[in-house]
C-alpha cells in the first residue's frame, strides 16, 4: 500500500471513530457529530455576542428595535424549551442576521431593506434560530476538531517531510474542504430553512413569504459563487426545498391562526 492510500485510510478511520463517539440526530433525523457540551457552546455564543456588541454599533432606533424584537419574540415564545433571548439590531448595511447558542439574536439594519415585511423577517429569524436548535455551531466546531485531529495524526505518522507529502497534505486539505466542510455547511443551511419554516408558521407568520424573501435575497446577492464552492445552497435550490416543505408549513400556519396566534408587528 503506498503512502497516499495509507494516509487516506488513516484519515477516514480517525474521523469515523470520532463520528461514532459523538453521533446524535438533528431535528430532521440527520446524524450529527457533537463533541462539545451545550454549556460550552452557550458560553462561546455569549462571549462572541458581547464582543460583537463592542465592535459593531447597536441601533438606538426605538421603532426598528421594537419591530425586530416583536418578530423574534413571537417565534421564541413557541419554543418547547423556554429561555430568555437577547435581541439587538446592529447598524450594519449587509443583509444578514444571526442567532447564537446562549439565546442571542442579531439582525443587521441592512436586512430590513430585503426582508420587507414581518413575515419575510420572520423567515430569516426562524432560519437563524433553526441553526441554534439544530446545534449547527456545535457540529461545525466538532467537524473541524475531527478533521484537524486526522490531519495531525497523518503528519505524525508520515515521517520526514518531502515534496510528495507536502502535495498530499495540500490535496487532503482541499478534499476535506470541498468533501466535508462545505457540503455540511450547505446541509446546515437547508436544515435551518426547514426548521425555520416550521417555527415561523407555528408563530403565526405566513411561511409562503419565505419564498419571496429568498427571491429578494437572490436579487440582492448578484455575483454569488457557484453552489459547489459556496457554504450556502443556491437561491434556486433553496426555494425548491422551501416549496417542497410548504404544505406542512401552511398546515402549521393555519393551526396557529386558529389558535389565535396572529402577530401584530409593524415598523
Amino acid at each position: 500500500m503506498n503512502i497516499k492510500e495509507q494516509s487516506v485510510r488513516v484519515l477516514i478511520a480517525v474521523v469515523m471513530g470520532l463520528l461514532m463517539a459523538g453521533c446524535v440526530e438533528s431535528p430532521t433525523g440527520r446524524n450529527q457529530l457533537l463533541l462539545m457540551s451545550s454549556s460550552q457552546m452557550d458560553q462561546m455564543g455569549i462571549t462572541a455576542y458581547e464582543q460583537m456588541k463592542q465592535e459593531q454599533p447597536v441601533s438606538s432606533d426605538a421603532a426598528t428595535v421594537r419591530y425586530v424584537r416583536c418578530v423574534a419574540d413571537r417565534i421564541t415564545a413557541t419554543l418547547a424549551e423556554q429561555q430568555t433571548w437577547e435581541v439587538n439590531v446592529f447598524n450594519e448595511p449587509s443583509a444578514n442576521a444571526f442567532a447564537l447558542p446562549g439565546g442571542k439574536i442579531g439582525v443587521n439594519s441592512g436586512l430590513l431593506d430585503v426582508a420587507q415585511t414581518p413575515d419575510q423577517l420572520a423567515a430569516v429569524v426562524g432560519h437563524e434560530i433553526g441553526h441554534v436548535l439544530a446545534q449547527h455551531s456545535n457540529e461545525r466546531v466538532s467537524i473541524q476538531m475531527a478533521t484537524q485531529t486526522g490531519m495531525q495524526l497523518l503528519q505524525a505518522m508520515s515521517g520526514e517531510p518531502s515534496e510528495e507529502k507536502a502535495m498530499l497534505f495540500g490535496l487532503l486539505g482541499l478534499g476535506t474542504q470541498f468533501g466535508v466542510t462545505l457540503p455540511f455547511s450547505r446541509k446546515h443551511e437547508t436544515e435551518a430553512d426547514i426548521v425555520g419554516l416550521k417555527l415561523m408558521a407555528q408563530a403565526g407568520f405566513d411561511p409562503r413569504a419565505s419564498v419571496t424573501l429568498w427571491q429578494n435575497m437572490a436579487k440582492a446577492s448578484s455575483g454569488a459563487p457557484p453552489e459547489f464552492l459556496s457554504t450556502h445552497p443556491s437561491s434556486e435550490s433553496r426555494i425548491q426545498e422551501l416549496q417542497a416543505n410548504m404544505p406542512e408549513a401552511v398546515a402549521y400556519y393555519n393551526a396557529a391562526r386558529k389558535a389565535g396566534r396572529v402577530p401584530n408587528c409593524s415598523r
